[in-house]
């Protein structure tokens, strides 16, 4: 169950994260092309964490300047800090939602192994009171026994190899998007305060 369970959340995860670097890919190329600040629908990629981090900030922009964005001369923006602070709230947000499921992979990496082994213990036990019940002390009549609970501690293991490399490197991939939207982010700021200062 564990095995499965987690590789369900290997593929699904893989997608997501093929997806979202498809799509930010896409919106920083349009972002970057685009000189000044833009409306969010202008930029396409609806489903980019970007983009989410982009319209929170834009947001907050337009509730401080008004729909004045595309005036010659701008009023000035009250707060960047608020701007700032929306599009990280944004952008933990977007964080916390990739992150979802990362749990289990942990639990199974971690847990699977024990399970395995405590399949083995009970299958020795196991083995080793019908040996005594048969009373015949000889390997042969304990060896079959000891072979189908060791596969327990390798079915264990089967589980937890996969679900721990994996866990390891989602987790390098959520760390790197939560860099990079910071970054985008401090990028937006400066963007806004070159034309609203």
């Amino acid at each position: 169950m564990f095995s499965v369970i987690s590789w369900a959340m290997i593929f699904q995860k893989l997608g997501v994260f093929g997806r979202i670097r498809r799509q930010s890919d896409q919106f920083l190329r349009i972002f970057r092309a685009t000189r000044g600040v833009a409306n969010p629908q202008a930029l396409a990629s609806a489903g980019s964490p970007f983009s989410t981090v982009y319209a929170a900030g834009y947001r907050e922009l337009q509730s401080q300047v008004g729909g004045s964005t595309g005036n010659p001369h701008p009023p000035k923006l009250k707060s960047l800090q608020a701007v700032t602070v929306s599009m990280q709230l944004a952008a933990a947000d977007e964080v916390r939602r990739v992150e979802k499921g990362m749990s289990w992979l942990a639990t199974t990496g971690s847990v699977t192994p024990f399970i395995g082994l405590f399949g083995t213990v009970w299958g020795i036990i196991d083995a080793f009171s019908g040996l005594g019940s048969a009373g015949a002390a000889s390997l042969r009549a304990v060896a079959p026994g000891i072979a189908e609970a060791l596969v327990t501690t390798a079915a264990g293991l089967a589980a937890a190899i996969p679900a721990v490399i994996f866990y390891n490197q989602f987790l390098q991939n959520i760390r790197d998007l939560g860099q990079r939207l910071d970054t985008f982010a401090l990028e937006v700021s400066a963007q806004i305060e070159k034309t609203f200062n």
